[in-house]
């Protein structure tokens, strides 16, 4: 982001409030967070001293007076709830900052371009709403990555704006994940100058081509599941099975041979309740999912145990809803290795580069 000249801000959705992990966030450096939970918000509030915080998710009018007491920023498309936003920050005594939202094809928020001039005017004259710039999502809802003309459409609205109101607009909030191939590879405009950035922080996700970013990693967030059981069986559905089972068996990897008639199954204590089973990924890629119930789920281990013995954990990649899912269980204990001592003692060792902060945060 810095070598592009855009701020970015960390998107904790995923995280669920967890708040060791904001802890370690805090520590490396960051201070701009975006959640979509307020709930998430406060907590973050009580374990930074200083940060910029973004709520992500279209203000609904009930929310009102806790996204003008917890968020500096908020994403709005509709003036009614601006107009209510405005109220409840004069009655607070703070300037709300806000982006516009505009519809580009996601069909998520976002207003249309037709009513985009009458819209920011009526926001203009609010007293104590300030707009920082306009966004757009992608790749949200509808799946459909950002392209460069999109990217080129936000910087002439843009511009029709500050000419049209002769007042500046510092932001065009429009980068995600999805958008940081175009940064690798010089296609984006450099107007687009704010990112909201997760799954590809937690994850190291290529949301366009597959696979990873360049220098990240899939290994950051990882799930280890005790095996309960541990036995050599037939690993062939019966063919008079009636099919009753709640749950479909997971498919196999297309790349994957069939299992033989018998082999090493081992039972894990994690199922359909935790998480989406479909979204994980074994690390040893000799294991393949067999299926799952709600609470334990079947490893096929092949014709050899690999020295995994009953207690030993089999270790899964996730993508994004499954991480989610997991990291909003109750049931699943999160543990972050080296503890948070160890970080705060690495990050302030003597001759310790300190990581850089956030300028727009500041």
């Amino acid at each position: 982001m810095r070598n592009y000249g855009a701020d970015w801000t960390v998107v904790t959705k995923v995280l669920c409030g967890n708040t060791d992990v904001i802890r370690a966030l805090e520590l490396m450096g960051t201070r701009s967070l975006g959640d979509s939970r307020l709930s998430n918000l406060r907590d973050i509030r009580n374990i930074f001293g200083n940060f910029q915080g973004w709520y992500l998710r279209v203000p609904a009018p009930s929310s009102v007076a806790d996204v003008v007491k917890l968020a500096d920023v908020s994403l709005n498309s509709e003036i009614s709830t601006l107009q209510a936003l405005n109220e409840e920050a004069v009655r607070q005594q703070k300037t709300h900052r806000i982006i516009i939202m505009i519809e580009l094809g996601d069909l998520r928020e976002g207003i249309l371009i037709k009513g985009l001039t009458d819209f920011y005017e009526l926001v203009f004259n609010l007293s104590n709403i300030e707009v920082l710039g306009i966004g757009a999502n992608f790749g949200c809802l509808s799946g459909m990555a950002p392209t460069a003309d999109q990217f080129m459409q936000l910087l002439l609205y843009r511009e029709l704006l500050e000419l049209k109101f002769e007042h500046k607009l510092p932001l065009i909030s429009a980068g995600s994940s999805a958008a940081l191939p175009m940064i690798l590879k010089k296609q984006a405009p450099r107007g687009i100058n704010h990112f909201r950035i997760g799954e590809a922080l937690f994850l190291g996700s290529d949301l366009i081509n597959g696979g990873l970013l360049p220098e990240l990693r899939d290994d950051v967030m990882l799930l280890q599941a005790e095996i309960a059981e541990l036995k050599r069986k037939g690993t062939n559905i019966p063919a008079e099975a009636a099919g009753i089972a709640p749950f479909a068996a997971a498919a196999p990897a297309p790349d994957r041979a069939p299992p033989t008639q018998r082999g090493y199954r081992a039972l894990i204590s994690i199922g359909h309740l935790d998480t989406n089973i479909d979204g994980l990924t074994p690390v040893n890629d000799t294991h393949q999912i067999a299926g799952a119930s709600s609470d334990i789920t079947v490893v096929s281990l092949g014709d050899d145990t690999g020295g995994l013995k009953v207690g030993d954990s089999i270790e899964f990649r996730m993508n994004y809803p499954a991480l989610l899912h997991l990291m909003n269980c109750r049931y699943i204990e999160k543990v972050i290795t080296p503890s948070l001592d160890k970080l705060t003692e690495i990050v302030n060792a003597p001759g310790q580069e300190k990581p850089p902060t956030d300028a727009f945060a500041q």
